[in-house]
């Protein structure tokens, strides 16, 4: 038997002929005393990009969307949101901008991550704020491809950004991490402390290393490195199944997930993170959960695009969808806080003896308390990683309340019952108050169930106006760029590698996007070593289309060649990224290639064309079925397409880290 299943008592049994039907006790009980500290549920924006078309939204519905993430008492009402720190490097599904694009270089107006922390503090101001790099300038790791070489130079860095948050945006870092899922530096750590310290930023907690929960040397490493074991303040694992190594524990130090679920938006989803949640501390101790990632809102067609604890993807028609695990973080996020404490494991935590768990949480002065219930079966509610397979089955059970629990003669009570046969879900029901008899609880519970029984009276299932139908991405479409503030993103314009951002540069062409990378990021996945730059926009389902746009390489720190393709696919974190079409531009020895990868593996045709100019050239690229035709200027030029490239986004970029300008995209049918 687990060590953290075996906590009840077999209630005497009740004889009803011709069959037995056994209830079991499980006490909740606060006279032992408190197991662990709640330190909080919540979401991950970024990762990367993954909030990317959120910013866009109509504001209506935007300020809805961000109500179901954030507003205390009305959705997932979230205690803790984690941002990337960008690093102008891809990292999932696109890239995000770092504040220091270079070393003499220092904004805090770009990207997206400073906007969704400040509506998080709007609506609940008492949201904890992480930050965690995925990639850094290539600058901070002086052409080493490591953040670790120089550790002053990557600590001051971060320090920055978190000193940028407060003055500009006052927004207080609570937690800040290492570099997700690349190992971690122990000099780095304590240099990073230092740095901190030094910065008045003593408030700030290290947590280590957002690894996975396979890697235990963090543990072995505080258990054995005192200077260590002062600076990190929290041990955090990614997809930790629920489970912690004893070796985590004996640190003493609080152990989260600082990464799970990664799961899609259904009821799925709402099963696995109701199970993570719970189970995480029923089974290993685990005190923090934060969900990969925080809502869906980039391109279907990139990696995980079905991940996220809702979804909004088309900011043209302002639909979104509100899914079932929004509620499964509700059952326990509002009827909790950060800082009110678990009971102890067999006195209020444990795993039933007919499958489920059940945790109870109570406040400091110990007036306030909660029970939640889960029952997720394994075919529904396994997360990301493999797990071991368990069973659930309906039981009835005696929950007998101790301890200065036995005030309480009543509980209020919500309910989720999840179906997958396809007949209608009960999605977080607020239920008439169970009485308390005797001290006692009765409930029968079945499989797929969640329940939350509290003394808390402030819960609500929030509920917006129903959003408007979806719709497929708008054509024809254009962006002259002229309405963007600078230092801002263009929307619904993502990058792959590189980083795009508003910039003006005086008449004619005024605003336009400016590619900003000078040299390779200190990457996090493989793609960002290709050594070109991309950014897409559109429909993974697209075949016949036509792209225009007017490019030019930068008149200083300028790149060789700049194209735009059509039929993009396999992008994002993958190894072989960014097959499709592309249509090159070499300005200055003014030729062309078309090619059917971005980095010219296989070209399909090349030439020489004399009224390619050094400055602004409008390239233009069209394909329908097996044919595309591109034109420089006025020049035409025709050819046929592979097979395989079929369909995909179309997109613009570079053909290496260097400035470019794009201006006056055009998107159309043929």
């Amino acid at each position: 038997m687990n060590m953290l299943t075996g906590y009840y008592s077999l209630c005497l049994c009740l004889v009803l002929c011709p069959y037995v039907i056994t209830q079991y006790v499980y006490r909740i009980d606060d006279t032992p005393g408190f197991g662990r500290r709640f330190d909080g549920v919540g979401g991950l924006s970024g990762g990367g990009a993954t909030s990317k078309l959120l910013v866009n939204y109509p504001q209506q519905q935007r300020d809805e969307i961000l109500d179901y993430l954030f507003k205390p008492n009305f959705g997932a009402s979230l205690h803790i949101l984690k941002v990337e720190i960008g690093g102008d490097g891809q990292s999932t599904d696109g890239t995000e901008a770092s504040h220091m694009h270079y070393s003499w270089d220092m904004n805090f107006e770009r990207g997206y991550e400073w906007w969704m922390m400040k509506e998080a503090k709007k609506r609940n101001p008492d949201i904890k704020l992480f930050g965690l790099p995925w990639a850094f300038p290539g600058w901070v790791g002086g052409g080493t491809l490591s953040p670790y070489t120089y550790p002053e130079v990557t600590s001051t860095y971060v320090c920055e950004w978190i000193l940028g948050a407060k003055r500009i945006h006052n927004l207080t870092i609570d937690y800040v991490g290492i570099w997700n899922e690349r190992g971690y530096n122990i000099t780095y750590i304590l240099t990073l402390r230092n740095t901190l310290d030094s910065y008045g930023l003593q408030h700030v907690e290290i947590e280590a290393a957002d690894e996975s929960i396979d890697d235990l040397q963090i543990a072995y490493d505080v258990l054995t490195n005192p200077d260590l074991a002062r600076a990190v303040s929290i041990i955090g694992f990614h997809q930790p199944r629920t489970h912690i190594e004893m070796m985590a524990l004996e640190t003493g130090k609080p152990i989260w997930a600082s990464e799970d679920y990664s799961q899609p938006p259904d009821n799925y989803g709402g099963s696995c993170w109701a199970r993570t949640i719970n189970q995480d501390y029923s089974n290993g101790f685990i005190t923090a959960q934060i969900a990969w990632c925080v809502i869906n809102s980039m391109y279907d067609g990139l990696p995980y695009n079905d991940n996220g604890l809702m979804r909004a993807i088309e900011p043209w028609s302002g639909s979104y969808y509100v899914a079932p695990p929004i509620w499964a973080s509700a059952h326990t996020t509002q009827f909790t806080k950060p800082g009110w404490m678990y009971l102890k494991h067999g006195s209020g935590v444990g795993n039933f003896s007919r499958g489920g768990s059940y945790v109870t949480f109570m406040s400091p002065d110990q007036q306030d308390f909660t029970i939640v219930i889960e029952t997720g079966t394994f075919n529904h509610s396994h997360c990301r990683k493999v797990i071991e397979p368990f069973t659930v089955e309906p039981q009835d059970v005696i929950l007998q309340l101790k301890g200065t629990l036995t005030k309480v003669d009543r509980l209020q009570v919500w309910y989720t019952k999840l179906t997958f046969d396809g007949s209608s879900s009960t999605i977080f029901q607020q239920k008439s108050p169970i009485k308390v008899t005797n001290g006692e609880i009765r409930l029968s519970l079945d499989i797929d169930e969640i329940w939350t029984l509290t003394t808390i009276t402030t819960g609500q299932k929030g509920q917006h106006n129903p959003p408007p139908s979806p719709a497929p991405f708008p054509l024809p479409y254009t962006d002259d760029f002229e309405v963007y503030p600078i230092y801002s993103e263009a929307y619904n314009l993502v990058a792959q590698a590189g980083y795009y951002e508003i910039t003006d540069i005086g008449t004619p062409h005024n605003k336009v996007t400016r590619q900003m990378s000078l040299e390779m990021p200190v990457f996090w996945g493989k793609t960002d070593g290709l050594g070109v730059t991309l950014a897409l926009i559109g429909n993974a389902n697209w075949t016949d289309i036509n792209i225009s746009v007017d490019a030019r390489p930068a008149p200083i720190n300028g790149t060789n060649g700049v194209f735009v393709a059509c039929r993009l696919y396999n992008l994002g974190l993958r190894d072989s990224i960014n097959a499709g079409l592309y249509f090159f531009i070499f300005p200055a020895n003014k030729t062309f290639v078309v090619s059917s990868d971005v980095i010219r593996k296989h070209v399909i045709l090349r030439g020489h064309y004399a009224g390619i100019t050094a400055e602004w050239n409008q390239l233009s690229l069209s394909v329908k079925g097996s044919e595309a035709v591109g034109s420089i200027n006025v020049q035409v030029f025709n050819t046929k397409i592979p097979g395989g490239t079929v369909q995909g986004f179309v997109g613009l970029g570079t053909t290496s880290y260097k400035l470019a300008d794009f201006d006056n995209l055009n998107i159309s049918r043929p």
